[in-house]
């Protein structure tokens, strides 16, 4: 995902001359394309991650576009006061890119573990949060916060992700990504569980259980009209998340659920437990200590499931 960014981000700013990329002391050989073919308009600030929001609060506020990037913790925890006062107070068009987001850095401990980056992020005022699927869903989220007057989030991940969707996708802020149409089970995903989201819907179908699987890209704002309509035609709903099951997707899910007056479906929420992740292993590990894995989360589907 981080290459197809700095791929995105490169080109962009070649049609955009307002495009500045603020770094966090990473990304340096990663962004010497954009470097050479936009001189002057990549910062690295160092390891000081609040001050760089401030200044592209500063930039956003003279007429241009920043991008800040650096490891999803640190662009997040560190600066959630410099995020809500500089940029979303001031409802500058600043857009946050964290990489690494999720466990994609599992074996580095609970420092480099953001498992609560959405749900903190999604309570502020007018800031848009997204979770693009694939390298496809980073280029597409991209193109689409930068076309928006908002502040943005686009949290991704880093290397070796599968790629789900074969082109970039039609992506709008606000807007699902329909896969299969919505069966007796729906599951959606937001951010890199699609493969596992799809592989799960695999095991329901050879038990003859339909399921049909969207990608959610963006959780604020929700696609409430396609919350409707799954809600409406599905038994069950699932939501799959690499994030704490409090605060995220299936929060944003459960939430808006209990604003209608008719329920529908069952809601199941898919991410990780309110704990830290003490373990040693990879992101594969990972999961399966959450849970997130495709042989799991079916089973506890069918279980849910009403019988016949």
């Amino acid at each position: 995902m981080r290459n197809a960014f700095a791929h995105e981000i490169t080109q962009l700013a070649q049609q955009d001359e307002r495009i500045v990329l603020l770094s966090g002391d990473i990304g340096n050989r990663l962004f010497d394309e954009f470097k050479a073919k936009c001189p002057g308009r990549f910062h690295n600030c160092g390891v000081a991650e609040a001050n760089m929001i401030g200044v592209a609060a500063g930039l956003a506020m003279n007429g241009l576009r920043p991008v800040c990037y650096t490891i999803a913790p640190f662009i997040t925890y560190r600066c959630m006061e410099q995020i809500r006062v500089d940029v979303c107070y001031h409802h500058v068009p600043v857009t946050i890119v964290g990489t690494g987001s999720g466990l994609a850095y599992a074996s580095l401990g609970g420092t480099h573990h953001s498992c609560e980056d959405i749900g903190m992020l999604r309570t502020l005022p007018d800031l848009i949060v997204m979770a693009p699927a694939d390298a496809h869903e980073v280029r597409g989220c991209l193109r689409s916060v930068l076309q928006q007057t908002k502040p943005a989030y686009l949290r991704i991940g880093k290397k070796g992700e599968a790629e789900v969707h074969s082109s970039v996708p039609p992506i709008e802020v606000g807007k699902a990504v329909v896969l299969t149409v919505p069966g007796r089970v729906t599951l959606i995903s937001t951010g890199n569980m699609l493969p596992a989201a799809q592989a799960t819907a695999a095991l329901l179908l050879k038990q003859g259980i339909s399921c049909g699987v969207a990608s959610l890209p963006t959780i604020k704002p929700l696609d409430t009209a396609f919350l409707q309509k799954t809600f409406a035609s599905s038994e069950v709903v699932a939501t799959i998340e690499e994030h704490s099951i409090i605060g995220g997707l299936g929060s944003a899910a459960a939430e808006w659920q209990s604003d209608q007056a008719s329920r529908g479906a069952r809601l199941l929420r898919f991410g990780t437990a309110d704990e830290f992740y003490h373990e040693t292993g990879e992101q594969e590990h990972a999961h399966e200590h959450f849970g997130l894995v495709p042989e799991k989360m079916a089973a506890r589907i069918i279980a849910t499931l009403p019988r016949p």
